[in-house]
């Protein structure tokens, strides 16, 4: 089974040796997504601001896959702190709409650069 690596400037590269995603069989694995900006530089000004950044970067990805949210099946957000769950669960809503991918959320004791959010998505290819 063929595997292809996605790579696209439009997200920041990724910091450790794997791909930005990967496609399989008429899906695309994207790796977790911090809210670093493409210059490296993790975003500041709180969970708010770093969970738009991340849906930036997820939109990238995806579309450079091709693909995009309204095609994602699965996410799993990990999260820093539980109590930012509501700010994190308005703005996830913002971007998906109606429709509603299977999701898992867990929290974590820390995520690569001191992010407060990172987010990974399995989504069909176009």
């Amino acid at each position: 089974m063929p595997l292809d690596i996605v790579h696209t400037e439009s997200a920041p590269a990724a910091i450790g040796p794997y791909s930005q995603a990967i496609i399989c069989e008429g899906r695309i694995y994207t790796s977790g997504q911090i809210p670093i900006g493409c210059d490296g530089q993790l975003v500041t000004g709180g969970v708010e601001a770093q969970t738009h950044q991340v849906f930036a970067n997820l939109k990238a990805v995806l579309a450079k896959g091709p693909s995009s949210l309204h095609q994602v099946i699965k996410t799993t957000v990990f999260v820093k702190d539980l109590n930012d769950f509501q700010a994190i669960n308005e703005i996830y809503a913002s971007y998906f709409g109606s429709h509603a991918p299977a999701r898992s959320t867990v929290q974590v004791a820390a995520l690569p650069l001191g992010s407060l959010i990172e987010i990974e998505a399995i989504a069909s290819i176009r």
